[in-house]
């Protein structure tokens, strides 16, 4: 792929990138919670492509491979240091597949935020260095058309996957995920830091994960005003608030007689804080009418939700075919088949 591909299509109109696969996959049994490792890629090899080929559907013009917390420290965390390689290779050749089976998909390689970076500890900085030239050296070896850097709360972090992800020469996405403090959690500004990176070379900056649509929006309002490079939104789709911008700490308030036994929603029972489609929706609208044309949905997405994300921008789909016709359902619809009297149930059903 030429170096100016990525930025081209998103000159002409909205690109979508499907992420969230560590929930989903957790969803579907096949990597478990807490760890989030995703060995998937190695052991359940054919439940991983399903997924992309879902989101694929879906309207993904992505395949983002599956690398997300498969760097060298959660895997030493585990005590599989020695799947490290292999695990990356297979997640990079399964979403290359994938990618080749649909003309104009492109396959990005993926680094991450490592849980280890400390801003005043260089060695530190050094291993985290190190452990993105890896992902993203086995990325170029395997055909990546673009590296992705995500999930970023510390601004140094962010900058220093930039610069091992510019090096590959492939284009570059770079979107951080603010904690609760409004700010970079080594103090500096999150729009200062889009504007850094920006600056620094990425085609693509902006948010992603720990928020939702409604507190993610008036970032992205102010990233989108402060850099002149394409802007990125891939919000949770949790009811995340300015009380509770991220969904670390949401509370469910929803009567639950049965709460995480962790003490907190966050990660397994956020499902009563849940987004529906529509919001979803609404949010991929209304980005877009910002001019933000690299949308998707991050943690506790599905194909539906990124379906949804690409109808609101206009496009149709494959999975389009199987979008909602309540026109026939039996309490809603105008089919002249339906009685009267079953439509009248929906009253007092």
């Amino acid at each position: 792929m030429s170096e100016n591909q990525l930025t081209k299509r998103l000159d002409e109109g909205p690109v979508i990138c499907a992420e969230g696969f560590l929930f989903e996959l957790e969803r579907r049994g096949y990597l478990s919670a807490g760890e989030f490792v995703p060995e998937v890629a190695l052991e359940h090899p054919d439940a991983l492509r399903a997924l992309h080929v879902d989101f694929q559907r879906a309207g993904s013009d992505i395949v983002e491979a599956f690398t997300y917390n498969g760097h060298r420290e959660k895997m030493r965390v585990i005590g599989k240091e020695d799947l490290l390689e292999p695990l990356n290779r297979a997640a990079l050749r399964i979403a290359r597949e994938v990618a080749n089976e649909r003309p104009g998909n492109l396959m990005a390689g993926n680094i991450s935020n490592t849980n280890i970076w400390a801003p005043d500890d260089p060695a530190r900085q050094a291993e985290v260095r190190a452990m993105f030239e890896e992902m993203v050296g086995w990325a170029v070896e395997e055909g990546a058309d673009m590296i992705i850097g995500e999930t970023f709360y510390y601004a140094g972090e962010a900058l220093c996957a930039l610069e091992v992800a510019k090096a590959s020469g492939l284009p570059v996405v770079l979107t951080l995920a603010p904690m609760a403090g409004e700010e970079m959690r080594d103090g500096r500004g999150i729009v200062e830091t889009c504007q850094a990176l920006e600056q620094g070379g990425a085609d693509v900056v902006g948010l992603n994960c720990f928020r939702g649509p409604e507190t993610m929006m008036p970032w992205l309002r102010a990233v989108r005003a402060a850099v002149s490079c394409h802007v990125g939104a891939l919000p949770i789709p949790y009811r995340t608030t300015e009380a509770e911008p991220t969904f670390f700490n949401l509370s469910d308030d929803s009567g639950c007689t049965c709460p995480a036994p962790h003490g907190r929603a966050f990660p397994t029972a956020l499902d009563p804080m849940f987004c529906n489609r529509y919001e979803v929706g609404a949010f991929a609208r209304q980005a877009q009418e910002l001019g933000v044309n690299y949308l998707g949905v991050c943690c506790g997405a599905n194909p539906m939700l990124i379906r949804e994300v690409a109808e609101a921008v206009g496009r149709v789909t494959e999975a389009s075919r199987f979008s909602e016709r309540m026109e026939n359902h039996f309490m809603y619809g105008s089919n002249a088949r339906l009685p009267e009297h079953i439509k009248a149930l929906g009253e007092t059903a």
